[in-house]
């Protein structure tokens, strides 16, 4: 490989492949990928643009849903997460990153108004905590998939540039 630029690229499709591939629920690497995005890329367009598109290429192949604007919205906040450590963040920190990106995604995606026009829940508190309550399967799912394959593509991506000395764009 040339260039870590390119191998960064490939790591986000095998991301984006972990989506439409039979997996468990929430159990995919796509907010690890938002989070390497956004620590990797050089340039904030790619950091964004790059884990964004295989975010709504992915929903094209799924579907879309009526959740989009708060999934898409904690996407974002996660490659701003990323922006804010290096591409070798280290053990510890990469992990707690990985937690918060989780957590964030956990707390705003499954408050009931996003769902209001599907009445799953009804806007009260009683609702707001049955939605929590019902997303907690999906949320340790996501927990563990986040740091999973969050070491799993910074650790690739440090192994490689660092043994074969390519540079990022």
């Amino acid at each position: 490989m040339k260039n870590a630029f390119g191998l960064a690229c490939l790591l986000v499709i095998f991301a984006a492949l972990t989506r439409v591939l039979p997996h468990p629920s929430n159990f995919t690497a796509m907010g690890a990928m938002a989070l390497f995005a956004g620590a990797t890329f050089s340039h904030y367009k790619w950091k964004f643009l790059v884990p964004m598109s295989a975010l709504f290429l992915t929903d094209l192949y799924l579907g879309l849903h009526f959740s989009i604007l708060a999934v898409y919205a904690c996407f974002a906040f996660t490659v701003w997460l990323g922006s804010r450590m290096k591409s070798n963040p280290g053990f510890l920190r990469l992990g707690i990153f990985a937690v918060v990106s989780s957590t964030v995604f956990f707390l705003f995606t499954n408050l009931p108004f996003w769902y209001a026009d599907l009445s799953l829940y009804p806007l009260t508190l009683e609702g707001t905590l049955l939605s929590y309550t019902m997303a907690i399967p999906f949320y340790k799912n996501q927990l563990a998939a986040d740091l999973i394959y969050s070491f799993s593509l910074f650790g690739i991506f440090n192994l490689v540039t660092k043994s074969s000395k390519v540079a990022i764009n």
